[in-house]
């Protein structure tokens, strides 16, 4: 017998001409310049992203009104080499309240050279989100999923 078991790990990856000090620092202070604006859950337009620098810390979209919508937990902060966060993101692309049914996305800083750096995002365990799943995989693997938000973060740097 012949069991298909689906895949719950994506991995994208980049290299931005930088130090690795530069490319970590770009990537959590300015988060939001690279981070569509039209991805977002709130009902109103987005006046910025933040990123909390910190364990415990959150990702979050403050609309124009004032709204927040807290998407993604610090799990780890390691300048310059490693992030950990949550994706409390549901298969319904609504926030998701219960800490067991998210995923988590790694993102890796690695210096290919003093003026170089690898950035690898491995966003795994898709499938603690319950039914669906596959699909949210599926969203966060194709063209405005994370290899768009790689390609904008390497941009950052070409125009430098």
């Amino acid at each position: 017998m012949n069991t298909h078991v689906p895949i719950a790990t994506v991995r994208q990856s980049v290299v931005v001409e930088a130090p690795i000090e530069r490319a970590f620092k770009v990537f959590t202070e300015d988060f939001g310049s690279f981070k569509p604006p039209e991805h977002n859950l709130l009902a109103v337009p987005i006046a910025e992203t933040v990123f909390e620098r910190h364990v415990g810390g959150h990702i979050y979209d403050r609309g124009a009104d004032g709204s927040e919508c807290r998407w993604a937990r610090v799990l780890a902060y390691e300048p310059p080499t490693r992030l950990l966060l949550s994706w409390d993101i549901s298969p319904r692309w609504q926030i998701e309240m219960d800490p067991d049914k998210t995923s988590e996305w790694e993102v890796r800083f690695t210096a290919e050279t003093p003026s170089r750096t690898r950035v690898e995002i491995e966003h795994r365990n898709l499938d603690r989100h319950g039914m669906g799943w596959e699909s949210e995989r599926d969203g966060v693997a194709g063209d405005q999923g994370w290899p768009l938000y790689l390609s904008r973060f390497a941009g950052l740097f070409a125009r430098t």
